[in-house]
């Protein structure tokens, strides 16, 4: 459903026309289907449209979606501008964090730093 038009199957399409013949799963999927269009091609004008599109629309988790976004406008626009992530960040805390699980109780604190420079 949120795959780009030109990576979608037949099937996929048929069974997206399927789901569409509902009414409220029709607005949710194209609600769906602009926002992670939107999010692909950074543009802040559709961030505005699409907001304003949710906060109208009859599926009251888009409403709810839009107005959590609104309320931190600033950082969503730049989230959906910039280039720049904070992805590799998050990646490496979570790796961090699963060894540290995995050794919770086994050693102590030089085996685990020392787990934690063998890993990187």
């Amino acid at each position: 459903m949120l795959k780009p038009l030109k990576q979608r199957s037949s099937e996929d399409e048929t069974w997206l026309a399927h789901l569409k013949q509902h009414p409220a799963l029709a607005i949710a999927i194209d609600l769906a289907q602009e926002f992670a269009d939107l999010v692909r091609q950074r543009d802040p004008k559709q961030l505005d449209r699409w907001l304003e599109k949710a906060s109208s629309s009859c599926v009251t988790q888009f409403q709810r979606f839009a107005k959590s976004l609104q309320s931190d406008y600033a950082a969503v626009k730049a989230g959906v501008t910039l280039a720049v992530s904070n992805g590799q960040v998050e990646g490496q805390i979570n790796r961090l964090k699963m060894l540290k699980r995995q050794m919770y109780g086994r050693a102590g604190l030089d085996l685990l730093s020392r787990r934690f420079l063998l890993a990187s």
